[in-house]
């Protein structure tokens, strides 16, 4: 009985020794963790967050309304109303997407054959109302010419993918 009590607190203390240089490594060892405000780790060029509709380099909006975007969203959460212009394209009038419904999938982004829908860099987006969830087309073209220059080079970077 006692052989076992000996070996008993052999192993506690051997378990013991090794824990606590475990906790010594990890202790002494360069931190894992970021300072979030003030610090913000990489994101993936495939990064799916708030949504905007871009503009060609000459200014005009890309949309061309073919309303495919519309047709593939699962969660039904964009609107689309186009009418013919005098040279005889199709521009959107109203688009509309209720983010409370909608799921990123990004169907949307994979569906537009000129890139005019991508879901952007920002994630950090948050609202007082509910309201404000509801986005016109005039808020998805200020995120589009605010974050043009990350979501080109972030396209750019996933075309050999796509």
């Amino acid at each position: 009985m006692a052989q076992v009590m000996r070996t008993m607190k052999a192993f506690l203390l051997l378990d013991f020794v090794t824990a606590f240089r475990l906790a010594m490594r990890y202790f002494f060892a360069p931190k894992l963790t970021i300072n979030y405000p003030y610090e913000k780790g990489p994101l993936s060029p495939r990064f799916r967050g708030e949504h905007a509709l871009r503009r060609y380099p000459n200014g005009e909006e890309r949309c061309i309304a073919c309303k495919l975007c519309e047709a593939i969203c699962p969660a039904q959460a964009i609107t689309i109303e186009a009418e013919p212009r005098d040279d005889g394209s199709r521009r959107t009038t109203r688009y509309d997407i209720d983010m409370t419904k909608c799921i990123y999938c990004g169907f949307c982004q994979e569906a537009c054959p000129v890139d005019a829908i991508v879901e952007g860099p920002n994630f950090e987006y948050s609202t007082e109302t509910r309201e404000e969830l509801m986005y016109s087309k005039e808020r998805l073209l200020e995120n589009g010419d605010r974050w043009e220059q990350e979501i080109a080079k972030n396209l750019e970077l996933d075309a050999p993918y796509r």
